[in-house]
């Protein structure tokens, strides 16, 4: 007998959840009115709008509370969709407006830690209400929307709750680090605000002021990139702050569980951990790499060019977070092609890093690998190996497909962009930045342009793009398959 899916609870729980980013609003209004910026009543007004919305959705009286599987992954997309429209409105009537296009894509690219923008002018002409609210967007889809609502709402730990889970944290497989989904919820949101605090504290000690250093805490630990300057992090001039800020982007690129692991006094576990092993390996290498590039090509004229700078963009973007380190669009092509590596690899699953994932790059090379060896030994008996255990077939047939269908997104969203009347550069490197969760835009390639010269239809991709590759791919292109609906 075929279940009907309760639409009713779905509504239900989304209502809860538009109070609660209502509730979030509350920030960026009172933080207008401390700089005395009228920003502070669009923001209001919008708080209300979306707290008397998610009233309305909250009063439907569901049938049934039974949630499984079907609605775990029709929540998780719709809930991104819904925060992105309500996180919107602000950008369309503030003092430095947008069109509708561009402000779902702000909303959007900060939700999904992307740091893509289509703004023509500086963030420096936005207001402070308007920049935290674009700050703590990013903050909250760092960790997960649904990670947070999964921690203060207990009643949701059901087969639909484990699906909710597995649909927004990124990765493989995930471990539950506590008996309750709820509480391994609330013990990575515990960790991730705990890490954001330590930031904040210890760039407010730097050079910047106790706004700047909230911002580029949400910003960092989330990977999302987005600044409260207009030259970003290079404006402070400072290597205390690039080596503060790398730190974090290092810790917001690792598996929260394995940090968690770390808090609990659990390092031989950690140190045995493959994945762990490398990613930093990976960042150690691609940093000698960047370094003996900028040699050859002999415009080192300080310590920090040949150590600090490369180390720090390294880390941003295999990361994700999308920094930009001082003059870094000038440096080697052979850089920029690293580059692109790294973006498409990302950090650690179970993250809040962007890309492929490095977990995922090891189970292909050593599918692959195998693959190779039975093509000499065809009757032989391979397994995949991570971490010593041997891996569950039908997982590494999903990894395979997996990485797949992320290139194939990326092919149809350039092909798409290009069919717009984007040049060819900035439609794949548009689509490939916003699939990985980078933001960085085709500029960097020294041929194209940034995200403000993609037309209106093309942020509607784009927009897509950047939530498929923030819910890896299956969450969100499972909703149009026909048997899901079945």
């Amino acid at each position: 007998m075929r279940k009907k899916i309760n639409f009713r609870m779905l509504l239900r729980i989304i209502g809860g959840l538009t109070m609660l980013e209502a509730m979030f609003m509350i920030v960026p209004v009172i933080t207008a009115l401390i700089y005395g910026e009228s920003d502070w009543e669009i923001l209001a007004a919008t708080a209300a709008i979306t707290a008397c919305a998610g009233f309305g959705l909250w009063k439907v009286r569901p049938r049934s509370t039974f949630m499984g599987k079907r609605e775990g992954f029709l929540l998780t997309a719709s809930v991104w969709i819904v925060f992105s429209l309500f996180g919107m409105i602000p950008f369309m009537f503030c003092a430095t407006p947008v069109g509708l296009s561009s402000a779902f894509f702000e909303a959007m690219s900060a939700f999904t830690t992307t740091g893509a923008t289509t703004l023509a002018f500086p963030v420096s002409s936005m207001s402070h209400g308007m920049v935290i609210w674009q700050a703590l967007m990013q903050w909250l889809g760092g960790m997960g929307i649904i990670l947070f609502t999964l921690a203060i709402i207990p009643a949701l730990n059901t087969a639909g709750g484990m699906q909710m889970f597995n649909a927004e944290v990124t990765g493989i497989t995930h471990d539950k680090l506590r008996p309750r989904i709820s509480q391994t919820a609330m013990a990575l949101w515990g960790l991730y605000i705990a890490l954001t605090f330590i930031m904040m504290v210890l760039l407010w000690m730097g050079p910047m002021d106790l706004f700047d250093s909230i911002c580029h805490a949400f910003g960092t630990l989330s990977t999302g990139g987005f600044s409260s300057r207009a030259g970003s992090i290079g404006e402070f001039q400072s290597d205390y702050v690039l080596v503060v800020t790398g730190i974090f982007m290092l810790l917001g690129g690792m598996n929260f569980a394995m940090i968690y692991k770390v808090v609990l006094g659990r390092w031989r576990q950690v140190k045995a951990d493959e994945i762990v092993r490398i990613y930093l390996g990976a960042i150690l290498v691609f940093s000698l790499m960047f370094i003996v590039a900028r040699i050859i090509k002999g415009d080192i004229s300080s310590w920090r060019e040949l150590s600090l700078l490369p180390v720090f963009q390294v880390i941003s973007t295999i990361t994700s977070t999308g920094y930009i380190a001082p003059g870094f669009t000038m440096w080697e092509p052979f850089v920029l092609a690293l580059t692109f590596m790294m973006m498409f690899s990302g950090g650690c699953a179970g993250s809040t890093s962007g890309g492929a994932k490095i977990d995922r790059l090891l189970y292909l090379k050593r599918y692959l690998s195998n693959a190779l060896k039975q093509c000499i030994h065809p009757n032989a008996i391979l397994s995949v190996k991570v971490n010593g255990a041997i891996v569950n077939q039908g997982l590494v047939n999903k990894v395979v497909a997996f990485l797949c269908l992320f290139i194939l997104l990326i092919v149809g969203g350039g092909t798409a962009m290009s069919f717009l009347g984007l040049p060819p550069v900035d439609s794949f490197f548009s689509s490939f930045s916003c699939i990985c969760n980078t933001g960085i835009g085709a500029s960097l390639t020294g041929y194209g342009e940034d995200f403000t010269i993609v037309p209106d239809a093309a942020k509607w991709i784009l927009s897509f793009l950047m939530l498929t590759g923030r819910l890896e791919v299956f969450t969100i292109l499972l909703l149009f398959t026909r048997p899901f609906w079945k």
